[in-house]
């Protein structure tokens, strides 16, 4: 029996009468509904746990879920039987098994992002980074709203959307004769093969009897249909539970569709809906400001959140000269708040709608020694130069990498071209194999003249002698070592030289350095250590440990530091003290196309809307707001207006403060600091 809670999720819980959409406010406890449904799921209603599977959006979202699971289970191992992951990685089990139905291999390559924009170049004829960005981003439209190639070519509005539809039916083409699929594909062709194929889908509605579906309100058209083709049939019983939020549906730029939960009353009438509006997160006066907020746009479902958190502190709302007298007055705030509330740094966050407006703050917080972090920032390991780098690591670990491949190969350039690549991949294709392999393989040599094949095998070779020394360590006695064969293989692929070619000086420069920076970090691993104290690591080694390194990355606890984060980044997140910058119009909400159709602004500011609202539900204790009066345009500084979402709140005289604020300067922040030095202890 479900315990530790209220009525509306205990019956979320235990309700089994066919498909259910819980409406989940912020902050009231849905990971709770999810992981103890599971339970009851398993341990009352008989269900295994292989059978049952909850899907969500990030790897991090899914691993906290199952060790929550994990707790809840009388028999803990019941929880690695669950399928507990996001759509994708579902989506790559599922093509994993049915490859050969879809005509892959079975060792088929899942491109990444950088993979897939080096193909768009060559396809478009272009180095404009903005416009391939924008056709890789309508070719990931197209393929979550299920368009083929053709159907985007019909409804092209105009001859940019038509170039795009046409490298988009390439970019199909290209991927097809690689073997290989994308990020949208993991989980577009699960969708086709279970529209096509009735034994496939069969088999899939057989494994997984029972979904649970977080996040619900951000799915997209190919995530939906994915979902209603696992648990529809002839003559099935619908069992699933969607657990969503409409208010906080904030990704319709990456082809969520809040429409996917009136859809759902739609295809499913038998829908019982239960929400959950208590918030065990907010004080009292930060959720009537968010109530307020969001009761402007038209409601699919109506809900209040409510707390038990009594009325809590006033919401400040302050203005500001321009943006650096926003950060100085921002930072010098919390400082004091922090000194205060006898706070930690990790309490506190600042957001804001774009990550354009973090510089002025950074520099602030570094000028007040304050330490902070910022979410969504590039790992190091995700930059171009180091990829290009991991690439050859990743070939001379597993020949068979075919994304590594294609990246090594052409980077630097070998005069190997896109047209030699795609009938390599089709000749793979035919004989099942890798890119690597069927570089030797008989019978290539009638697919490709000498020229073609001559700097393939060229290439190979050098790999395939990499490959022979790094499985050596000099400690063995062949006197190679991890720092040995990682020199010569740079020297040999003059990456250097290549950077020098291809960026101007000063990016290249920045780009070497990174490249030198990871290579001493390597060697030094190789050779046991700056101290010398760990075992010395061949270049296999090193590389598997990147490998874990870079898919682990983020998973520390929170450190002791202010975060820093856009309000799309912090969903999900929650502060005790939260301050929200730039809530200006033309910022939050965004300046959009001033010229576009009514019915698409008034969306636009809707979703802006939500934005605002995931933003000061983020709040545990106190809330701030600020604005600026003039900011920096170009060389000019232009008049700012408050934020219309600002008036929306409702605020009240004695909950706001005024919209002036008095500037502190560091004597009077020091005489504050003072007076709260020399206040009366309690007794």
């Amino acid at each position: 029996m479900p315990s530790g809670l209220n009525t509306p999720q205990r019956e979320a819980v235990k309700y089994m009468d066919g498909p259910c959409l819980v409406l989940a406010g912020a902050g009231s406890g849905k990971t709770r509904v999810i992981t103890q449904k599971i339970a009851y799921l398993i341990e009352t209603c008989g269900y295994e746990a292989k059978h049952i599977a909850a899907l969500t959006f990030t790897n991090k979202a899914a691993l906290e879920m199952r060790e929550r699971i994990a707790k809840l289970l009388k028999e803990p191992k019941a929880a690695k039987q669950l399928t507990v992951s996001t759509f994708h990685s579902l989506g790559v089990q599922i093509l994993r098994r049915e490859a050969a139905a879809l005509g892959l291999k079975d060792r088929f390559s899942i491109m990444d992002s950088d993979d897939c924009y080096s193909i768009v170049q060559d396809l478009s004829a272009t180095t404009d980074k903005a416009l391939i960005r924008r056709i890789q981003n309508a070719m990931s439209l197209w393929k979550n709203s299920l368009l083929t190639p053709e159907q985007a070519l019909q409804q092209a509005q105009d001859e940019d959307e038509a170039q795009a539809a046409r490298v988009y039916r390439n970019y199909m083409a290209t991927l097809s004769s690689y073997q290989a699929v994308d990020f949208d594909d993991l989980i577009r062709l699960p969708v086709e093969l279970f529209r096509n194929d009735e034994p496939a889908r069969d088999r899939w509605q057989r494994k997984l009897r029972y979904l649970l579906l977080d996040e619900y309100q951000d799915t997209n058209t190919c995530q939906y249909e994915l979902v209603k083709l696992l648990v529809t049939g002839v003559g099935k019983k619908p069992m699933f539970t969607a657990v969503g939020d409409d208010d906080q549906a904030i990704y319709a730029w990456r082809g969520a569709t809040v429409e996917n939960l009136k859809t759902l009353q739609v295809d499913f009438p038998d829908l019982k809906v239960i929400k959950l509006e208590q918030n065990y997160r907010s004080s009292t006066r930060i959720l009537q400001a968010a109530n307020a907020v969001i009761a402007n746009n038209p409601k699919l479902f109506e809900k209040a959140l409510w707390s038990e958190h009594g009325m809590g502190d006033a919401v400040k709302v302050l203005a500001m000269e321009d943006e650096e007298a926003e950060a100085d007055q921002v930072v010098i705030m919390l400082s004091a708040h922090k000194f205060e509330r006898r706070a930690k740094f990790s309490d506190y966050a600042i957001l804001y709608r774009g990550n354009h407006q973090a510089r002025v703050f950074e520099k602030a917080l570094r000028r007040e020694r304050i330490p902070y972090v910022m979410s969504g920032g590039q790992s190091f390991f995700d930059r171009a130069e180091i990829k290009d780098i991991i690439s050859y690591l990743r070939l001379v670990a597993n020949g068979d990498d075919d994304p590594a491949f294609i990246r090594a190969v052409t980077t630097p350039r070998r005069g190997i071209g896109q047209a030699t690549l795609e009938v390599l991949g089709s000749f793979a294709g035919q004989w099942q194999c890798s890119l690597f392999e069927a570089v030797f393989k008989g019978g290539i040599e009638a697919k490709l003249n000498d020229r073609q094949l001559g700097p393939l095998r060229e290439f190979c070779d050098f790999i395939n002698q990499l490959e022979a020394r790094a499985s050596r360590v000099g400690a063995a006695g062949s006197g190679e070592n991890a720092a040995a064969v990682l020199d010569d293989m740079m020297k040999e692929i003059n990456y250097e030289a290549y950077l020098y070619d291809a960026f101007d000086e000063m990016q290249a420069q920045k780009k070497w350095q990174n490249v030198l920076d990871f290579t001493t970090w390597l060697k030094e691993k190789g050779s046991g250590g700056k101290e010398g104290t760990d075992p010395e690591k061949s270049l296999l080694e090193l590389t598997q440990m990147v490998a874990l390194m870079s898919m682990l990355e983020g998973r520390d606890e929170d450190p002791e530091a202010v975060r820093l984060s856009t309000l799309h980044a912090a969903k999900g997140l929650e502060f005790g003290h939260v301050f929200m910058v730039g809530v200006e119009e033309g910022i939050l909400p965004h300046r959009g196309d001033p010229d576009a159709p009514a019915e698409l602004l008034a969306s636009r500011i809707q979703e802006e809307r939500r934005l605002m609202y995931v933003g000061i539900t983020r709040a545990q204790r106190s809330l701030h707001l600020s604005w600026c009066k003039k900011r920096k345009r170009a060389r000019d500084s232009a008049p700012c207006e408050v934020s219309r979402f600002v008036k929306e709140m409702q605020l009240d005289q004695d909950q706001a403060s005024p919209a002036e604020t008095e500037a502190q300067t560091p004597q009077n922040r020091l005489a504050n600091l003072k007076a709260l030095l020399q206040k009366p202890k309690a007794a």
